[in-house]
């Protein structure tokens, strides 16, 4: 199992080479925290780090 990545664009966290949120190839496997969004419509914490769609996403990339 590979080590879990968060995407330098949208900060989504994610195994493999290609972020399946933005299909983004920029990502680290250095981040801080981690969120989890079940409605993101409704959660206060995703609309803080501008997070439109379900899933986990990291606080902080480096």
């Amino acid at each position: 199992m590979s080590k879990p990545k968060a995407c330098k664009i949208c900060k989504a966290i994610h195994e493999g080479e290609k972020c399946p949120n933005c299909d983004s190839r920029e990502s680290t496997e250095s981040f801080k925290g981690r969120v989890i969004v079940l409605q993101p419509e409704n959660s206060e914490i995703a609309k803080k780090l501008n997070i439109k769609s379900k899933g986990s996403f990291a606080i902080k990339t480096k």
